[in-house]
């Protein structure tokens, strides 16, 4: 069964997404790694001895009561400390050199993914792979995903940014400014990003590691991420909450093995928004082999949150995330979205603070654990060699305040086709009692910033230094729109919508938004 897999690696849990080509995508099991509800495997791994290649994995080190040893032998939280620089590591928990033998965060990362990989079903032939970066060490997560996925068989690996993905998997527009709310296992991170696209720019798309099984490292590809508009964080995270619960059940016994798992129970009960059960009961045997009942119900799970200070917490969180915003012009209602992801953004008690502290802005996450793989898939389209524009192609516009024409990118050099999703841009006359709009086209010649270099039929991405943009108008230009009526200068009268087909044609559709006349679709013409 062909396909493109996602692997969206978590500092406490790993998701892995399938989507076969032509149909949905879901998350993947992997027996005897993964949990279920959600179905994730937890990025734990436990070496019986240095150097150990065939580790217990996640599900397995849970089992086996191993999850809260404090030895070299767990390897647990090394996503965060992979591709960041051991300098500007101070924020805890600091960067630590593994014990002489063990492995680092980068081998661990490594061998986990290689494991995960060697564990999926024999009926699955991923021929694309879609990995997952967080933006603040996205440049060295980037370089060491590039060297572990050459030891993966697949043809194509691409690359997005997380808070990308979690937005488009959350059904956010190309463009959006989205308040990333995360929190994970051992962090809680909120992010304010602006995503590429919109406003007639190009969507964002996956970045290319590998193409048709050529490795692009020194393609010299330009960053594709999320702007970071403002960002705050604390080393606080679901499994504190977890030792809280465990601690307040039974203060008696240390808040570790079995008990944590059976706490970790406990709160995902309370937060499962399919299920507004106000209590829950979890088994949980002791030392001593005596079973206890551990009850904990909704109202004494948030009592016990807030007497420990995590509103607060998230107070100062947000407060410095907005006023890193307004340093920039941005206010709370200019905010498109706001996106919790992470298991523990289920809790209402999240949700409501997430409603009061952020008024009139949408909340969006209904899926907050799958979001950044299912958007990884989404930014990731079914490509081949055909797929790949080389050069683009730009429309000229008029600059009102510049009273001079430019050309406006459409399409630009590494986008995919057929597109997913019309590119949309609304358009004003230049001059009084004008009849109909010309349309001039161009394709950017390989001085421009970006292009793609196609040897022995393999796309290399390349990117030049800034600067203007040399284009060349198509040599012969599409037939002009007409309009049912004279057009005022600077009063947007048409949208326009530009899209490729399968066959590599530029199609538009073209609505006039005074009298809602419609043209359209209609080929303008090939692009490459």
């Amino acid at each position: 069964m062909p396909g493109t897999l996602a692997i969206d690696l978590g500092s406490s849990t790993t998701v892995v997404a399938w989507q076969p080509d032509g149909e949905p995508a879901g998350l993947l099991d992997l027996p005897p790694y993964s949990v279920v509800d959600p179905c994730v495997v937890p990025s734990l791994l436990w070496l019986s001895a240095p150097g150990d290649q065939r580790p217990l994995i996640g599900r397995q080190v849970l089992e086996a009561g191993l999850a809260e040893r404090q030895e070299p032998a767990l390897c647990r939280d090394f996503k965060r400390l992979i591709g960041a620089d051991p300098a500007a590591a101070a924020a805890p928990p600091a960067r630590e050199g593994p014990a002489p033998g063990w492995l680092n965060p980068e081998a661990a990362g490594a061998l986990l993914l290689r494991r995960l990989w060697q564990a999926l079903p024999e009926t699955l032939q991923p021929e694309r792979l879609v990995l997952t970066a967080p933006i603040e060490t996205y440049r060295g997560y980037r370089a060491w995903l590039q060297q572990v996925s050459r030891e993966l068989p697949v043809a194509d690996v691409a690359l997005v940014d997380e808070p990308t993905a979690a937005a488009i998997g959350a059904g956010l527009p190309a463009g959006s400014r989205v308040l990333v709310v995360d929190l994970g296992g051992g962090t809680i991170d909120l992010s304010l990003v602006a995503l590429e696209g919109g406003e007639g720019r190009a969507a964002p798309i996956a970045q290319l590691l590998r193409f048709a099984g050529r490795d692009l490292e020194r393609s010299g590809q330009a960053l594709r991420t999320a702007r970071v508009i403002a960002k705050a964080g604390l080393s606080l995270g679901g499994r504190d909450i977890d030792r809280w619960i465990a601690a307040h059940l039974v203060p008696d016994q240390p808040p570790a093995g079995t008990l944590l798992q059976a706490a970790e129970r406990l709160k995902w009960d309370l937060s499962a928004t399919a299920d507004e059960r106000d209590e829950a009961l979890q088994l949980w045997s002791a030392s001593d082999r005596s079973a206890r009942e551990l009850r904990l119900n909704r109202r004494q799970l948030e009592a016990l949150l807030i007497s420990h200070g995590l509103l607060e917490q998230l107070d100062g969180l947000l407060e410095t995330v907005l006023a890193g915003a307004r340093r920039e012009g941005l206010a709370l209602t200019g905010i498109d979205a706001v996106l919790p992801v992470g298991g523990s953004s289920r809790m209402p008690l999240i949700r409501r603070w997430l409603q009061e502290r952020c008024d009139g802005v949408p909340l969006r996450g209904e899926r907050p654990v799958e979001a950044v793989a299912l958007g990884a898939l989404a930014l990731t389209p079914g490509v081949r060699v055909r797929d790949v524009l080389a050069r683009g192609v730009s429309l000229r516009c008029w600059d009102r305040r510049n009273g001079s024409h430019h050309w406006h990118p459409l399409f630009v050099a590494g986008q995919s086709w057929p597109t997913e999703a019309p590119l949309e841009l609304v358009l004003a006359c230049s001059q009084d009692d004008q009849r109909q709009l010309e349309l001039v086209l161009g394709e950017p010649l390989p001085e421009e910033r970006g292009e793609v270099i196609f040897e022995a039929g393999l796309p290399l991405l390349r990117r030049r230094p800034a600067g203007n943009a040399r284009v060349e108008p198509w040599p012969q230009a599409p037939p002009a729109l007409p309009l049912a009526s004279p057009a005022q200068s600077g009063v947007d009268r048409l949208r326009l919508r530009f899209a490729i087909n399968g066959e590599g044609m530029l199609m538009l559709e073209a609505e006039d938004l005074l009298d809602g006349q419609r043209h359209g679709p209609v080929p303008l013409g090939p692009v490459r």
